[in-house]
């Protein structure tokens, strides 16, 4: 089943950070309130093809983000924060803010917690995006398929399209997109 939580507020938990001079903790309050902030999920640090496209997207699209009032982008994942620093690092994702959902505390509450243990993987989440003001969700783009299938709803462009759909996508990313779906289609 999968959960809508549109008009609710986040879930209240603590992540667990990681920086160059350390550790720290950081809990939902500081993420999400008196901000508005696009937030997506990927099932975890370099499940390729399709995180990485999602990621690059948000990274491109940053800006156009930003300038329709967007204050932060977030990828959630349940990771280690390890694993989100050598995948930011790897992918120069430099415009999206990396959280580690460690123990799936978030996900889990979100309703997005799904057993990928046939695959190696273990519990992860389903690949989502949603847009927050304020500490509570607006809107919900959930993907119906698995984590092999290509972000259909919850990519960059559905999101951009909701906040402001007179915004122009960045052409060089919106022929990569189109370039990976003709790859992936074949």
């Amino acid at each position: 089943m999968l959960f809508n939580c549109e008009g609710q507020p986040v879930p209240q938990v603590t992540f667990r950070m990681l920086t160059e001079v350390g550790r720290y903790e950081l809990s939902t309050a500081d993420l999400f309130d008196h901000k508005t902030v696009v937030a997506f999920a990927v099932p975890g640090a370099f499940t390729c093809p399709h995180s990485p496209i999602q990621l690059l997207a948000y990274n491109e699209y940053a800006r156009l983000f930003r300038a329709n009032g967007v204050d932060e982008i977030l990828c959630i994942s349940v990771n280690d924060p390890f694993s989100l620093a050598s995948w930011a690092q790897a992918e120069g994702a430099d415009r999206v803010r990396f959280i580690p959902d460690v123990n799936g505390d978030f996900t889990r509450q979100m309703g997005m917690l799904v057993n990928l243990s046939d695959k190696g993987m273990g519990y992860r989440s389903r690949r989502y995006s949603m847009l927050v003001k304020n500490g509570v969700i607006e809107k919900m783009f959930v993907e119906r398929d698995g984590f092999e299938a290509m972000p259909v709803v919850s990519n960059a462009d559905t999101m951009l399209n909701y906040i402001n759909p007179e915004a122009k996508p960045p052409e060089q990313t919106a022929v990569l997109m189109q370039m990976w779906r003709t790859i992936l289609s074949a």
